[in-house]
This record gives structure tokens, sequence and C-alpha cells, in this order.
């Protein structure tokens, strides 16, 4: 008979009291959830789009619990702060130390984590395969190929410490680097753009792989829509990529 590990227990455990925190019918998430500008956006495909490699219920979880919580709590932060409300998350995000010192910590993990989902649910949903045209054409320029890109991608994610992002960032010439960010934070702080990233947070995959995050990040490229990908890389070179 298998058992649960303690570490799974209190996962799972930590999972479901989050899942019991906020109510499922969205009449009373809208009742409960503070006015603010900031929300939730809606996934653009089933929760069980991504199956077999992230199932639906992580997804349910991860985006209707984890990423409206990041929302909530940008709101609440910035609620006596209605001028830097009304400013893109992106805008704030690169300017953290024109916001008020006692909202300053909430509003970079909650906006950070708001942009970094935001970004994460828009370029999934695909089929994976690999990119072409001009987006393939600079993966090989400037990261070496789209094997060696993702074996790098793949490692960094797997050399975080703890909690945090692996991206690939992208600028206004459509240069490439990879990069990592630890908790929620972002290369939106320090005013650059963000092609595709992974979250390597637990919740984004311990229901399914466990402690086995190498896993994860190797199933995660079959599920990466590289069209929305392509498009994200036209608009940073356009100037107009925001998140």
């Amino acid at each position: 008979m298998h058992t649960m590990s303690r570490r799974q227990a209190l996962f799972l455990g930590g999972a479901a009291a989050l899942a019991a925190a906020v109510p499922l019918p969205r009449a009373a998430r809208a009742q409960q959830a503070p006015s603010g500008p900031f929300t939730l956006p809606p996934l653009p495909y089933g929760a069980d789009a991504n199956e077999p490699h992230i199932d639906a219920q992580t997804m349910q979880l991860h985006h209707g619990r984890h990423h409206q919580a990041y929302v909530t709590n940008l709101n609440n932060a910035l609620r006596d702060h209605a001028q830097l409300a009304q400013q893109p998350i992106e805008r704030i995000l690169a300017s953290l130390n024109e916001v008020p010192e006692a909202v300053r910590t909430a509003v970079r993990n909650n906006g950070g984590g708001h942009a970094n989902h935001a970004m994460f649910w828009e370029i999934m949903g695909g089929k994976g395969g690999a990119p072409s045209g001009e987006l393939a054409q600079a993966i090989e320029r400037d990261l070496g190929g789209f094997d060696k890109m993702k074996t790098d991608f793949n490692a960094m994610g797997g050399r975080v410490f703890g909690s945090g992002w692996v991206f690939v960032t992208v600028d206004r010439t459509g240069k490439l680097a990879l990069a990592s960010r630890p908790n929620q934070d972002t290369p939106l702080m320090d005013g650059g753009r963000v092609l595709i990233g992974n979250d390597v947070w637990e919740h984004a995959y311990y229901l399914k792989y466990q402690n086995r995050r190498p896993e994860y990040l190797s199933a995660w490229w079959n599920v990466v829509n590289w069209d929305r990908v392509a498009a994200r890389y036209a608009a940073a070179k356009a100037g107009t990529l925001a998140i």
C-alpha cells in the first residue's frame, strides 16, 4: 500500500486549505474580492488543455486560487493609493522605488505574481513542437539553438533554490537571454521584458510531479504555444509587449 509522505500530506493539506479559503461559485468570489483595478485574467483554454503534462486540478488551483490571491492582495495593497493603482502593472514593477515603503513589499510580491502568472497562462495551451521563422532564428543566434535553449533553461530552472521562475527575456532589438528570479520577482522590475517563463514554485507541479522538478521542467515544453510566443516576440520588437 502506498503511504503518503509527510511532505505530500503538508502540501495537499495546504492546497486544500487554500481551496477552501476561496469559494468555488463565481458569484461568491465576486462578492468577496475587493474592488480594484487589477483582475484575474481568464484562462484562454480549458483547465484540462495541458493534460497529461499539467493536470487539470493543478491548473484550477494555480489559476483560481494562487493567482487570484495575488490579484486580491495587490488590490488590497493599493487600496489607498488610487493614482498608483491606475498605472499598468509593468510600470509599477519597473518603478518599485516610487511605491510607498509601507506597501512596497506587498506590491513587489503580489504585483510580480500577477504579472508572471498572466504571462504564464498566455504562452501555454499549445502542443509544444518547436518555434519557426524569425523567432527560431533569434533562438539560434542568441541561445545556441532550440535544443540548447531547452537544456540551459531547464538547468537554470532546476537550480532555483526554493521558489522562483526561469525566463527567456527579450529586448527591443529582439535579442534573447536566459534569466532566473526568486519568489515572484520578474525582469519587468529591471525594465526588461519576458518572452517566456516557467513557474518553479512547488504549487505549479507538486500534485503531479511531487519533488521531481526536472521532470516537470522537461514536460512543460509539450504545452508551449509557439504561435503566442512568436506574437510576443513581434510585440517586443515593436515596443508594445506589456508583460
